[in-house]
């Protein structure tokens, strides 16, 4: 029979954890110095691509930035928009309290230092506006322009305007007057061709026609982008005709300041009124037109008609027979 072994207990040193031992390096602890000077690059070359593209965009005029309001020159360009302080300026001022300003102005960097103002007046005096009254931050959102010369801005100026609200034939024609004033262009057609080269040949006629309203009233009329196309091309004629008319509508403007624009055009237009039944009055009546040949009895039945252009003579009449005027030619024949 077997003899049973008697086991002995475990020995409780050999039980315990195993010795620890360390690696080498610890996993992913270090970088080669390649990786960091290929991250730094592609870094570099990103933000120089950025600085770039905003440096572009600036320069097309692609970008909106904030200017402080007080670095706007609004007298940079003459304005083709008249001045206005009504209903349309209250609208402007209701909508930039309720949603800002939507949409930003035009400007161009002046060498002296500062922006000049290419379009956006409107917009630039409300927020001065809303400034004054403790609204807003004193910025204006603005588009930075480089127009190539004083006509590019001019023609910015107008083509915003006539998108957005349009101009009246008296506005049209007095920034068209102003720039050649300015010396922008050298003559009223060529700024008329520029600044209007997409109306039609009509519609620039016209805008003509109104620079004699504006030489003769600017500065005088309270309301003139009211007058109309009618009204226009008729007082531009009736100053045409008389030198005079001018003086006279200047002088009774200044003396009967209109509290409206329908005072003023009522005004104008019974001026206009007076001077058509004027001029019919001192107009001579028609004379009428000399007789172009005399007639003179010869006798019963012949009658002679002497032709004062040539002296052609021309006899007529029942007692004018074939024997008569074989007569009178045998004698005619015998004159020497």
């Amino acid at each position: 029979m077997a003899k049973r072994r008697r086991l002995t207990p475990a020995n409780p040193d050999f039980l315990g954890a195993a010795p620890e031992t360390k690696s080498m390096a610890p996993l992913g602890g270090m970088r080669a110095p390649i990786a960091d000077v290929a991250s730094e690059a592609s870094a570099t070359a990103a933000l120089e691509e950025l600085s770039r593209e905003m440096q572009s965009a600036q320069a097309a005029g692609r970008m909106i930035v904030s200017l402080p309001l007080s670095d706007i020159r609004l007298d940079h360009l003459v304005r083709d928009r008249i001045p206005q302080q009504g209903e349309d300026m209250d609208a402007l001022l209701a909508s930039l309290r309720a949603r800002g300003q939507q949409t930003p102005i035009e400007v161009v960097a002046l060498a002296q230092g500062g922006y000049g103002l290419i379009s956006g007046w409107r917009r630039c005096t409300a927020l001065s506006l809303l400034e004054s009254e403790g609204v807003g931050d004193g910025t204006v959102l603005a588009i930075k322009r480089r127009p190539d010369d004083a006509s590019d801005a001019y023609l910015a100026m107008v083509e915003e305007n006539e998108i957005r609200v349009g101009l009246s034939y008296f506005e049209r024609a007095r920034i068209a007057a102003k720039a050649v004033e300015q010396g922008v262009y050298n003559t009223e057609k060529e700024a008329l061709m520029n600044l209007f080269g997409s109306a039609s040949r009509a519609k620039r006629s016209k805008i003509r026609s109104f620079i004699g309203v504006v030489s003769a009233l600017d500065g005088v009329l309270q309301f003139p982008q009211s007058i109309g196309e009618r009204l226009g091309l008729q007082l531009s004629a009736a100053l045409g005709r008389d030198p005079q008319l001018a003086a006279a509508l200047r002088e009774g403007l200044q003396a009967n300041t209109p509290e409206g624009a329908e005072e003023e055009l009522k005004f104008i237009s019974d001026m206009l009124a007076r001077k058509t039944v004027s001029d019919k009055a001192a107009k001579p009546k028609k004379q009428d037109a000399p007789a172009a040949y005399a007639t003179r009895d010869l006798r019963p039945g012949l009658s002679v008609k002497v032709h004062k252009s040539d002296g052609r003579l021309e006899l007529s009449g029942p007692a004018l027979t074939p024997d008569l005027r074989t007569r009178l030619l045998t004698w005619l024949e015998k004159q020497h």
